[in-house]
């Protein structure tokens, strides 16, 4: 008789949404049941919480319906998670996002379930899973970078992730590039995602139009310059607009040298550079990677790919396959 297909469901966790899906736990399947629904995390994390167990057990139901799979073919709950976290303990030590402290959420949700769960890092999920399944599949170290409301990161070394002594390594958007730099929300000067986030790119933006209401970046937001986001500042590039274009190439600079950093500390096989920043396509990466040929050691440069992340739930993706690997170190 042949052997039952077991699922994992995979959770991304958010500060804007909350991305839910069913995976086969070899990855030989698509996403299944893949669904999205805004995290509201003004409401409390008790209600962010019922919004995850509401998500898990409709991806359970229709993974059920989709597959023919039994309830107890579906195996765990991965979820990926903005941090630092405690994995052993299960905890979200702290997420400015959420507001959250010390928050149990492993625990939580696994009593609400019923199922074992196991938790991440949300940036360190994005990279496993573009390595696992995506833009990364078949190298052995691998940095990712996230880049949308902040800038998160991923390291995989040897095909594993590597979190550090505490839970924190790959904090890459907290990396200094100019020690007398933009204040950072962290508290910080100089960090790359004060300079290269969505929000810093428009905040960019809008220094570099001044109050000049009659550009095409203006035009695309109304006049309302208050609403020009990075996703404003790529269509106008794409569009030739001068500014946009000076500064999409501007953050280009900005990632290449926080890449040419990693590049000469980790000497990885593939960068994975993932978020709405891959919207900017080649206007953005070839003068990115452009900076990382000037500044990183030629070797180093000669060994790596830079590359767009591939895959459109790499969140889900990797919660599933962090899941599997901290099992695998639990000897379970």
């Amino acid at each position: 008789m042949p052997q039952r297909t077991k699922y994992l469901v995979g959770v991304d966790l958010g500060g804007t949404n909350i991305v839910a899906g069913a995976l086969a736990e070899d990855g030989a399947s698509d996403v299944v049941a893949l669904r999205s629904e805004p995290t509201r995390p003004d409401q409390g994390a008790d209600a962010v919480v019922d919004r995850m167990v509401r998500m898990i057990d409709t991806v359970i139901a229709e993974t059920i319906a989709q597959t023919g799979a039994r309830r107890e073919d579906v195996v765990g709950v991965g979820v990926g998670a903005p941090g630092p976290l405690d994995r052993e303990r299960g905890i979200v030590v702290t997420t400015p996002n959420l507001g959250w402290t010390n928050f149990p959420l492993r625990d939580v949700i696994a009593e609400r379930t019923r199922l074992p769960v196991r938790i991440d890092n949300d940036a360190n999920c994005a990279t496993l899973g573009e390595w696992w399944l995506g833009a990364a599949k078949g190298a052995s170290n691998v940095i990712g970078m996230t880049i949308g409301t902040g800038i998160g990161g991923g390291i995989i070394l040897g095909g594993r992730l590597y979190h550090g002594a505490s839970d924190v390594a790959g904090e890459i958007g907290h990396a200094t590039i100019d020690i007398t730099g933009r204040r950072c929300k962290c508290g910080n000067y100089g960090c790359l995602e004060a300079y290269a986030s969505g929000p810093s790119i428009a905040e960019r933006a809008r220094e570099a139009i001044g109050g000049d209401h009659d550009t095409l970046m203006g035009r695309l937001v109304g006049g309302d310059l208050t609403r020009i986001t990075a996703a404003t500042v790529y269509e106008a590039a794409r569009l030739g607009d001068d500014v946009a274009l000076d500064v999409v190439r501007e953050t280009a600079r900005f990632l290449g040298a926080g890449v040419a950093n990693l590049l000469n500390i980790f000497n990885p096989d593939v960068v994975v550079i993932a978020g709405g920043v891959t919207q900017a396509g080649d206007t953005l990466f070839v003068p990115l990677r452009r900076e990382v040929r000037k500044r990183a050691f030629r070797p180093a440069v000669d060994a790596c790919q830079i590359v767009p992340g591939t895959l459109a739930a790499a969140g889900v993706v990797g919660a599933v396959a962090a899941y599997q690997q901290q099992g695998t170190l639990d000897g379970r």
